[in-house]
């Protein structure tokens, strides 16, 4: 792999039992988080078979149950209308399947009419082939698409859609025609396929071999569909780190390190069936340091969690979460610059810029954005700090679509939502203030403990007793619901944790002494 990089970017992965948490590093900067615990609530990307309960008329859209605690959505514009309208003219016609000759009969009967209603494609009590599009959020329950689509390393199957696409990140007129012209000839009609970023340069027999079994899996799915009752899984989406190797491991990124074995051992195994060439760059992290102290990135977690962040002049920002959007103000605080009042306000928002798409992307902060810039008078300043932000969000993996700024200085902005932000993921409503703030969530106190329990083993004579005090709340968790992770701390380490539970204690306190 060649890069040319002044630091190596890396891709750091710390997998625990009970959680999994992936570092993108570019530059020696975490850009992005992703962490997935062991809840199996895990839903983006999974496909089910399920069952429409309640068609909305007036909203153009329905209640789908997939054996969730809450009932999942699925929009009009969600829905597959050409794969309903195609079943319906099939069956009405008789036909059995789908030859040339039926298709050209099905898109004159379709005619060019593009404006559907929801209750003529889907009835209360159908079953219905769903993929989730967005994780539950909040109240929310999960977003579905009948757009089924299943990704490889270099492809990805629509087998919905007859479309070929080709990455927009492969500039290249030459490859993006040889990768259409493969394409075209190898898949089976109808299917539709995308060439992703990294198929770039990939051979015919490879991108053979990854279609044919990205096909498979859809005739899995069909299979099991057929004998399943509604509402079942049909399909899980591969773990958070197995997508890292997917999605995350391109040609921009030098190196995987992983410090779980298992883990480890899957990845190589993913590695050899859909790209050999990269299995040099992947190690097992064997440290004594757990690895995300190593690589400096347990303190950038800690920053993610700050609701100020400083910026190097003296400015800063404020980000607060509501249900319906996310708040951004940016402040000079204690910079005065060296020149004139715009010239300091200039600065320091040009500065935040820089911040504010940092921290979208490693918060994974989604949905409505609103941006309160310090109060430009010069509108070639409000003209600066626009188009900056823009070149800085044309760096996100996630599709963003930015307002002009208006006279006072607001930017309103979107970015696509598909998981639960950062913030929300380790954190809770403070119960102490009644709901006025947050505080680190009861999961991720547990976790936390666990790591630096992990962090006083770690040493060339491991203790033999580690006696733990907590809040009783996250006693009980640990005791109860994180048992089997405390059970493998003690295996690993041969000692014994025991655990003391202290009802004055603040909810996120607790101290470990080892003997």
């Amino acid at each position: 792999m060649v890069w040319g990089n002044e630091m190596p970017n890396e891709l750091i992965i710390n997998s625990r039992p009970y959680e999994k948490r992936v570092a993108l590093v570019e530059n020696g900067v975490v850009t992005e988080l992703h962490i997935e615990r062991d809840t199996g609530n895990q839903l983006m990307g999974n496909i089910y078979k399920g069952r429409v309960v309640r068609v909305l008329p007036g909203m153009q859209a329905a209640f789908v149950d997939i054996g969730m605690e809450r009932t999942a959505f699925l929009y009009v514009s969600d829905v597959n209308m050409d794969c309903f309208m195609m079943e319906q003219f099939l069956e009405k016609e008789g036909l059995t399947k789908i030859w040339e000759e039926d298709m050209t009969s099905w898109e004159a009967k379709r005619g060019n009419n593009n404006e559907h209603n929801i209750e003529d494609f889907i009835k209360d009590g159908q079953e219905i082939i769903v993929q989730v599009s967005k994780e539950p959020t909040g109240t929310k329950g999960a977003r579905l698409t009948c757009h089924i689509s299943i990704p490889g390393r270099n492809l990805v199957l629509m087998p919905t859609v007859n479309h070929i696409g080709i990455s927009r990140k492969i500039e290249d007129q030459d490859e993006r025609k040889r990768l259409r012209t493969i394409i075209e000839d190898m898949r089976p009609l109808p299917f539709g396929f995308i060439a992703r970023t990294v198929s770039e340069g990939a051979s015919r027999e490879k991108l053979s071999s990854e279609m044919d079994f990205l096909l498979k899996i859809w005739t899995g799915i069909k299979e099991k569909m057929e004998r399943a009752s509604a509402p079942a899984l049909l399909y899980r989406d591969l773990s958070v780190c197995l997508r890292a190797v997917r999605d995350l491991f391109t040609k921009e990124v030098d190196r995987l390190i992983i410090d779980s074995k298992e883990d480890y051992e899957k990845i190589m195994e993913f590695i050899d069936t859909f790209a050999p060439g990269i299995k040099d760059y992947v190690e097992l992290y064997d440290g004594i340091e757990p690895i995300f102290d190593f690589y400096g990135i347990e303190m950038e977690i800690s920053r993610a969690m700050d609701r100020k962040i400083w910026l190097k002049s003296g400015g800063y920002i404020v980000i607060e979460f509501t249900e319906a959007l996310t708040a951004i103000d940016v402040n000079t605080g204690s910079y005065v610059g060296k020149r004139n009042v715009d010239e300091t306000i200039l600065k320091t928002n040009l500065e935040a810029v820089k911040e504010i798409a940092y921290q979208l992307r490693l918060r994974n902060i989604g949905g409505l954005i609103v941006i309160d810039f310090i109060d430009m008078v010069r509108r070639s300043d409000r003209e600066k700090v626009f188009n900056a932000l823009k070149e800085e969000l044309s760096k996100d993996r996630e599709k963003t679509h930015v307002l002009k700024m208006s006279e006072l200085g607001l930017i309103e902005m979107t970015r696509k939502r598909t998981r639960e932000n950062f913030n929300r993921l380790i954190s809770e409503p403070c119960f102490y203030c009644e709901g006025k703030g947050l505080i680190k969530s009861k999961r991720t106190v547990c976790y936390e403990i666990l790591r630096d329990i992990e962090r006083e083993c770690s040493v060339i004579s491991p203790p033999s007793h580690v006696v733990l005090n907590v809040h009783p709340e996250i006693g009980q968790i640990l005791k109860e619901d994180e048992q089997h992770s405390v059970m493998e701390l003690e295996r690993r380490f041969n000692t014994s944790v025991i655990i003391k539970s202290h009802s004055e204690f603040h909810i996120e306190q607790y101290n470990i002494n080892t003997y």
